[in-house]
């Protein structure tokens, strides 16, 4: 199943979307009124709360008194994480049981107002936000909830910023226009990518790509979206040990193919091998065939340069994912590259040279694969030789080399 986690700032329009992507098909669980259900009379959550909070929290008729509550948490940093830690557990545990029972090829939604709060966004196959300027959720906290603008400032401040909601996100829903405009992009978003992805995952199969090499603009978006896929890979497996932001993507300033290139470190080929299973459930299957980098003039060995091979299933974001052995010769050189482009500007011009030459080239390709071809052996002839001198001459060393 397709695992979106949907969240944004209060009175941003989250409801909305909520509704109309139940509309749509998805298995909506809504956190908010999860949160509900696990405080009601009798239950263990309600008890919890009344012992860290005292009695005036419990209205005449048993129940938890929201305002008053409220009135202790809002303002008070501590004791709003002590609520939390008390109702999170509970709600995920009853969010679990509900997507378990959920179909293999739902689309699930989690309505989670707090997921950025949480850190749970390495859980989701795509974190999906609604987000609105500040002032315009503050008029209508004023004008449809009867909050003073005072009030409805302090509710915002105590969530998680634009910026830090925005970082964490896969796609925003800027609910700026009508509520038509937002409709109609959830229609979008649901057709073009939500359930293609649903029927990749189902089937094991990686996102199709089509057509030759196109180099794009660098896009400062790259870093944060590596950082959130490589979070899910790394959440996937234990046999994980860590998974780096590698090709030319992660190089700030370079213009490349607009696709995220991962390394995953594992301890053997046993354990890329694996960890296929669980890759392919996080979204990243397998693709198709054994694959290994070109063997270079510092270790001829074609064993030695062994890997596998996975690809993104999302249809909204092309990522290639390498499977290397940690410290094994390609391991080593995907970040000793990576470095030397990031410290030596005029060999990264060089190498953009060399793209835009094979672009132009194989512009009528209907595959990167004559284009990657003739990339591996100017890797091999001219770019390897030099990057060893440059590895011997400035002490870098790949255990100490940066994952981002």
């Amino acid at each position: 199943m397709l695992k979106v986690g949907l969240t944004g700032g209060i009175a941003a329009g989250k409801s909305l979307v909520a509704r109309r992507l139940s509309e749509r098909g998805a298995v909506l669980v809504d956190a908010d009124v999860l949160a509900r259900e696990v405080v009601e009379p009798g239950t263990d959550g309600l008890a919890a709360i009344a012992a860290a909070f005292g009695p005036q929290v419990i209205n005449d008729d048993g129940g938890l008194d929201r305002a008053a509550l409220g009135a202790i948490v809002f303002g008070d940093q501590a004791k709003r994480e002590q609520l939390n830690a008390i109702v999170h557990p509970l709600v995920r545990a009853r969010s679990a049981q509900l997507v378990a029972e959920a179909g293999p090829g739902s689309i699930v939604v989690q309505d989670i107002p707090l997921l950025v709060e949480t850190g749970q966004g390495a859980g989701f196959h795509l974190v999906l936000v609604v987000d609105a300027p500040e002032e315009t959720r503050v008029r209508r906290m004023v004008d449809l909830r009867g909050m003073t603008p005072e009030d409805a400032r302090s509710r915002i401040a105590a969530q998680a910023t634009a910026e830090q909601r925005r970082a964490a996100a896969d796609v925003v829903l800027d609910n700026v226009s009508s509520a038509g405009d937002l409709l109609a992009a959830v229609d979008r978003l649901w057709d073009e990518r939500l359930v293609p992805f649903a029927e990749n995952l189902q089937a094991e199969r990686a996102a199709p790509r089509d057509g030759g090499p196109q180099l794009v603009d660098p896009d400062p978006q790259w870093r944060h979206q590596a950082r959130r896929l490589a979070a899910r890979i790394a959440a996937a497996d234990s046999r994980v040990l860590g998974v780096a932001h590698v090709g030319s993507t992660s190089v700030p300033g370079l213009p490349a193919k607009d696709v995220i290139d991962l390394q995953v470190s594992v301890a053997t080929l046993a354990d890329a091998d694996g960890i296929a299973a669980n890759l392919a459930a996080a979204g990243f299957p397998r693709w198709p065939g054994q694959w290994r980098d070109s063997p270079k003039p510092s270790c001829p060995d074609p064993a030695a340069w062994e890997k596998r091979m996975h690809c993104n299933a999302d249809p909204g974001r092309a990522a290639n994912v390498h499977v290397r052995v940690q410290g094994s010769p390609g391991w080593c050189y995907a970040l000793g590259f990576r470095d030397w482009l990031r410290a030596e500007a005029p060999v990264a011009a060089e190498y953009l040279a060399e793209k835009r030459r094979l672009a132009e080239l194989h512009a009528g390709d209907r595959s990167i694969g004559r284009y990657a071809k003739d990339k591996d052996e100017w890797f091999t002839d001219t770019a390897e030789p030099r990057l060893q001198e440059w590895i011997r001459g400035s002490g870098w060393r790949p255990e100490e080399a940066a994952a981002f």
